[in-house]
């Protein structure tokens, strides 16, 4: 078990971890079902795959949230008139749970993952909807110059 996950992680510590979850998830879950090698093959195997797609969700968001920042540090901040115009487009032209990402994301500063804590979605969603509104933002405002 541990060398199928060493295959699917290349990564000792990790392979070692997730054997050992596996078997602590056997022994509090208590099974009624008779488990054999191949069932916990099979769960080493889907454990190493949950892995590895979590972390590279993880990473597109994070990838994508430094990009961002570099944006916004990089940018001229925009005149009264401008900020005017976005409070409007946030008010009429975004979702009210949208509103609340962009709102706890840009007035309260937090990261993503306090975002979905509180709002009790995951980052990904998080992510989702700033990213839906921002475009929306920008597609207003170069609409009209």
């Amino acid at each position: 078990m541990h060398r199928l996950a060493a295959v699917f992680l290349h990564d000792d510590d990790l392979s070692r971890d997730i054997v050992h979850d596996v078997f602590a998830t056997l022994l509090s879950s208590k099974p009624t079902f008779d488990v054999n090698g191949a069932y916990l093959l099979k769960a080493v195997r889907n454990r190493c795959l949950n892995h590895i797609r979590d972390c590279e969700i993880h990473q597109r968001i994070q990838s994508r949230y430094f990009i961002d920042n570099d944006e916004y540090d990089n940018e001229e901040w925009p005149d009264e008139e401008t900020l005017v115009r976005i409070y409007s487009l946030i008010k009429t032209q975004i979702s009210p749970q949208a509103r609340r990402v962009i709102e706890l994301r840009f007035n309260c500063g937090l990261h993503f993952a306090k975002i979905a804590e509180l709002m009790g979605i995951s980052q990904t969603a998080v992510y989702r909807h700033l990213s839906h509104a921002l475009n929306i933002i920008r597609k207003k405002l170069n609409e009209n110059g």
